[in-house]
């Protein structure tokens, strides 16, 4: 397949898809009925399902997707790793643990919204950290690191506020939210995260020529004029945006930025720039296939589209280990 072709075609599998998302689910409302109760109001259940049910679910799995895929591929290129994805610098982990201290608090009740601006918090710390790191002569390792070091106390606070819970149903609806998922969301979720998306998903993509200088060598690099430190804040606040919106209103959905630019090199030129749309589009289509799917795995308990990642994520993660040990034998 021709490189350029590929974001066009996966292009079409997304807008396919998201037409899909919109036909399927435990209510007999067919895509057709469905948009004429938009357009005419003469159906006002099946309108109501759409527009607060099926649209919502449908923008947010597009943008989310879309997200994960772009910033997989961005990070996999200035990291020149194999195994980055979009969760390796925090910002998921924080995000996590913003919402789940919002639940401990008793402060989700309190209002609509009280849950993803907990979550922006909690990754607007995250982002504060690596901005300081980064105003220094920070080099990818030491974001990796600092990373890590985010993600594992996030992780480590998030089970002490499980454990010293007082109330058995805060702790399930944590552990509920932590699985990922996009079923009952609102208009208003994709009001709220959708345009930090698209801010973090543009300011991802205008790294793309500065990541195919970097395949070369960071001493080329910067021969050819990038400046590493103005890349890496990019890149920073650009996945932060986008990751850190998508985490807020629909918990932690792991592997799709880790897959899907693995699976997609192979159709491009592999610069790193040409993969950038490519995987956007690639995680958008993943994302809403998994969606798709959970409304008909278990019907009467709808599965959480996060578990579906992992379980397609997790062994080809696991693949990768393997051979990338393979390799350097």
């Amino acid at each position: 397949m021709n490189p350029r072709f590929a974001p066009i075609v996966l292009a079409l599998a997304t807008a396919a898809l998201f037409m899909a998302s919109l036909a399927f689910g435990a209510a007999p409302v067919g895509l057709a009925r469905g948009i004429a109760a938009l357009i005419t109001g003469d159906d006002p259940v099946a309108a109501v399902i759409m527009r607060e049910i099926r649209i919502p679910r449908a923008l947010l799995g597009l943008g989310i997707g879309f997200s994960l895929g772009l910033c997989g591929a961005a990070l996999q290129g200035f990291l020149r790793n194999p195994l980055a994805e979009p969760g390796l610098i925090g910002v998921s982990g924080a995000a996590s643990f913003g919402a789940v201290v919002v639940f401990y608090s008793g402060i989700a009740g309190a209002f609509a919204l009280a849950v993803p601006a907990g979550a922006l918090a909690g990754a607007a710390f995250a982002v504060l950290f690596l901005l300081a790191l980064s105003f220094g002569r920070a080099s990818p390792m030491t974001l990796i690191l600092a990373g890590v070091a985010v993600t594992s106390l996030s992780g480590a606070l998030t089970a002490l506020a499980l454990n010293l819970s007082p109330n058995p149903f805060a702790a399930y609806e944590v552990i509920f939210w932590l699985l990922g998922s996009l079923k009952d969301r609102s208009m208003t979720d994709v009001a709220v995260a959708l345009p930090l998306m698209a801010a973090g998903c543009v300011i991802v993509v205008l790294t793309g020529r500065a990541l195919d200088a970097l395949s070369l060598g960071e001493d080329a690099a910067s021969t050819l004029g990038i400046d590493l430190r103005r890349v890496s804040l990019l890149l920073v606040v650009g996945v932060a945006l986008a990751v850190g919106a998508g985490t807020a209103v629909s918990g932690a959905i792991g592997f799709v930025g880790l897959v899907v630019p693995h699976l997609l090199r192979p159709f491009t030129d592999r610069r790193p720039s040409t993969l950038l749309l490519a995987s956007g589009f690639g995680g958008a289509t993943l994302l809403l296939a998994a969606d798709i799917a959970v409304r008909f795995i278990v019907p009467d308990r709808e599965l959480n589209v996060g578990v579906v990642t992992a379980l397609i994520g997790a062994p080809f993660f696991l693949w990768l280990v393997i051979r990338s040990r393979r390799e350097l034998t």
